[in-house]
């Protein structure tokens, strides 16, 4: 096995269970991390369907908000410059929330409305009043819209963002940690086996020496009485300490 498929280790059986615990968590953030992203991929799914639908509905939003502006210019006149002088500060107002999906956190924008910064003048109050109500009835809902395409288009960007990181990271658990844990496993295994195999030859050869060493003395003995009589009659004689089959009773009670 190639050295870049694994980790360079020490072959032990410590380092067996480290490695076996990291597989098992490697494992176990791959399928964490592809749920995620599989949940960033259904809720990326569902921002672009609003997308495309606040797409068309703003187009309908801004024709309306442009004709009520010029049908308010009709009936009241040119009351632009009176407008902007009489506005001190702005009535439509944007704050920014958070929206977690799978510990993603989406930039959420919201309107609220100021109502205290209104103009207390009443722009055509002679004639095209309502017009120009009207007008600015319309113009607050395609800001509205403008806000929640902003918002989900926003939400869009970080979700693709977060998505290709995620996967990048999925990717990289699959195909590189989780190989190369699984290779520096199989070389572990296999290291221990042929230790195991070198112990149990070393045994089975110290077995066998020392089985050649009790048959050289047997015969080296045999070959001792043959060669002298005596010695073999005296050792006949003696017998074997251990077997006491014959021996008298010392003490008699």
């Amino acid at each position: 096995m190639s050295r870049e498929a694994r980790f360079n280790v020490f072959p032990t059986r410590m380092t067996l269970q480290v490695f076996k615990a990291k597989a098992k968590g490697a494992k176990k953030g791959h399928d964490l991390l592809k749920k995620k992203a599989d949940a960033l991929a259904i809720r990326f799914r569902a921002i672009l369907k609003e997308i495309l639908a606040n797409k068309e509905n703003m187009g309908k939003e801004m024709r309306e908000a442009h004709f009520s502006l010029a049908s308010a210019k009709y009936h009241a006149g040119e009351f632009s410059n009176a407008v902007q002088e009489s506005v001190k500060d702005a009535t439509f107002k944007v704050r920014m929330d958070e929206d977690n999906v799978a510990g993603v956190h989406l930039p959420l924008f919201k309107r609220y409305e100021d109502n205290t910064n209104i103009p207390e003048n009443l722009h055509g109050l002679g004639k095209g009043g309502t017009h120009i109500r009207d007008s600015r009835t319309v113009y607050v809902k395609a800001l509205e819209a403008l806000v929640q395409l902003a918002s989900l288009q926003t939400a869009f960007l970080t979700l693709d963002e977060v998505i290709k990181i995620t996967n990048r990271r999925v990717n990289a658990i699959e195909y590189v940690v989780i190989p190369k844990i699984d290779g520096t496993i199989s070389y572990i295994v296999s290291e221990l086996d042929e230790l195991d195999r070198e112990e149990f030859y070393r045994l089975k050869m110290i077995q066998k020496k020392k089985e050649q060493v009790r048959k050289t003395k047997e015969a080296d003995r045999a070959a001792f009485l043959g060669s002298h009589p005596e010695a073999a009659r005296t050792s006949e004689a003696a017998g074997n300490l251990v077997d006491d089959a014959d021996d008298e009773d010392l003490l008699n009670i």
